[in-house]
C-alpha cells in the first residue's frame, strides 16, 4: 500500500492555493467534476504523496489538519522556506510533542529524525518537517 493523497480542509481555496504555489509544490489540478466540488492538488517536490484540497471534499474543520513532511537537511529546508516567505518556526531537536520536550537549534550531532521545524498554511493546518538522513530499517 502507498499513500497516495492526503485531504485537507481548507476555508478559502484560492488562498490556500496561492499559498501552497508559494512554497513551491507542484501544482497537479484544479478540477470541478461536480456542481459545488472542486478539488486542487499540490505535490511536495520528491514526494510520491499529494495534498488535495477544495470544496465538497471533507467535513472537517479548516485548521484542523497535521501533517509531516521529511528533508534530508533541516537547515537548507528552513532557509528555503524563510526565503519564500513562510513564517517557519525556529528549529528544534528532542520530541516534536510536546513543546516543553522541544531543545532550541537542530540536534548538535545531527541525528536521523532528531530535528524539526513547523509551518501552518493559512487555516492553520499545522506541517512538520523532520530530518531524516538515515532511515531505520525497513522504510523506503
Amino acid at each position: 500500500m502507498n499513500l497516495e493523497i492526503d485531504v485537507i480542509p481548507v476555508s478559502d481555496v484560492e488562498r490556500s492555493k496561492q499559498f501552497y504555489q508559494l512554497l513551491g509544490w507542484r501544482f497537479d489540478a484544479d478540477d470541478a467534476p461536480a456542481e459545488n466540488v472542486r478539488v486542487v492538488q499540490f505535490t511536495p517536490p520528491g514526494s510520491g504523496c499529494s495534498i488535495t484540497f477544495g470544496k465538497g471534499l471533507t467535513a472537517a474543520v479548516p485548521g484542523s489538519a497535521t501533517a509531516a513532511l521529511i528533508v534530508s537537511d533541516i537547515e537548507a529546508a528552513h532557509a528555503e522556506l524563510k526565503r519564500r516567505g513562510i513564517d517557519a518556526s525556529e528549529m528544534w531537536h528532542g520530541a516534536p510533542f510536546p513543546p516543553e520536550a522541544r531543545r532550541p537549534g537542530p540536534d548538535p550531532t545531527r541525528t536521523s529524525y532528531g530535528s524539526f521545524f513547523a509551518f501552518s498554511d493559512p487555516d492553520g493546518n499545522a506541517w512538520l518537517v523532520q530530518e531524516v538522513t538515515t532511515r531505520h530499517p525497513g522504510r523506503i
